[in-house]
């Protein structure tokens, strides 16, 4: 199969589908790899470094799309990368559709076959390409966090873990899955006082196991999360639900009743965000305040820091770029029904039921198309 990699032109966006090791792996079972000029730059990989490992180089995204049977990106792509997909191309990346009517619009009227990393499964539950950058994405939270708690970046000027006779900051984490787990690890390591928020009490006898006393658990309602929300110097919103969009536990009534200067950031995001005053930005503009609350809502943290996610996505999903590739999209979606789950559109059709749901679109199973 050709297998095309463009390079990600999202505003700071640093990742690159795939690396030269695992373009060496694709090339051993047969298939030929063409990565756009310079695209792993931000990895450290060199346009040598792609030859060496058997891809050949194109100079622009144009010549790429048209060669390529197969299209490996991490982000969604954006509006001109859109407007190069054809029908029966297979797209394989991020795409986050429920909170973005326009992308989802384009990509049914390209007729391509566009897969999600975000809603593949696996056996027993998770979602194993969402997890890694999920990991990194929770880590990155607090980093960020701490970093906009400082005056000097609009925040109260508190230092998570405080000084002996100083308190420390209180993080609240919206949400007990990857992310919040990941954030819970680093938030503990500061020395703040930590506290995550679920509903669902087997995620926090998970969070108790593993943290202790380290970590309050606080079952979410209401009334819980107004009470923390109102007290945190640092929020994390770590919500997930699958293929659909964020929940909004963070209200705008609550903002002017938290800390001045106290700090949001939420992971949840790209599914629209769990905060309603939550809009995307960039790692060029951060942040922004709203009622005295800085809210930093990058879409794409872990393009921050691309060597470690990169190399962590591929390990991912390596296995599912080989599936695609050896056997086709209808037969490798018809031999693993969690790859299957993936597929979001396909052939002008929405098959993802949560992502129909959230833009109010009919929907068609994959195995219809199949």
């Amino acid at each position: 199969m050709q297998i095309g990699v463009p390079k990600e032109i999202k505003n700071r966006e640093y990742r690159v589908g795939l690396t030269p090791s695992s373009v060496r792996e694709l090339v051993a079972h047969g298939h030929a790899v063409q990565v756009e000029h310079d695209a792993g730059r931000g990895i450290g990989a060199t346009d040598a470094d792609y030859q060496a490992a058997g891809a050949s180089i194109a100079a622009d995204a144009k010549s790429l799309f048209a060669a390529a049977e197969l299209i490996v990106k991490v982000k969604e792509p954006q509006a001109a990368e859109r407007a190069l997909l054809r029908a029966g191309q297979i797209l394989f990346t991020y795409l986050h559709l429920a909170p973005d009517p326009v992308q989802c619009a384009d990509l049914q009227r390209s007729g391509a076959v566009c897969i999600a990393y975000e809603t593949v499964t696996q056996p027993g539950g998770g979602l194993p390409l969402l997890a890694p950058m999920s990991e990194v994405a929770g880590r990155l939270a607090v980093q960020a966090g701490a970093h906009c708690l400082e005056a000097a970046h609009g925040g109260r000027g508190v230092l998570l873990g405080g000084v002996p006779g100083v308190a420390p900051a209180r993080i609240v984490i919206l949400g007990a899955g990857v992310v919040g787990s990941n954030a819970a690890q680093i938030a503990v390591g500061t020395g703040a006082q930590v506290v995550v928020v679920d509903r669902s009490l087997d995620a926090l006898r998970r969070i108790d196991r593993r943290f202790g006393a380290r970590v309050i658990t606080v079952y979410s309602n209401v009334d819980n999360v107004e009470r923390e929300v109102l007290a945190a110097d640092l929020v994390i919103g770590a919500v997930l639900i699958p293929g659909a969009a964020a929940p909004k536990l963070v209200t705008a009534a609550m903002l002017p009743r938290m800390k001045r200067g106290a700090v949001i950031v939420d992971v949840a995001i790209d599914q629209g965000g769990c905060v309603e005053t939550a809009r995307p930005t960039t790692h060029d503009d951060p942040t922004y305040v709203v009622d005295g609350v800085v809210h930093y809502c990058v879409a794409n943290m872990p393009g921050g820091v691309p060597h470690t996610s990169t190399h962590a996505l591929n390990n991912a999903t390596l296995p599912f770029v080989l599936a695609l590739a050896d056997k086709g999209w209808r037969q490798a979606l018809r031999d693993d029904e969690h790859l299957r789950a993936g597929l979001n559109v396909c052939a002008g059709q929405v098959t993802c039921a949560e992502v129909a749901a959230a833009l109010g679109l009919p929907a068609v199973t994959a195995e219809s198309l199949l």
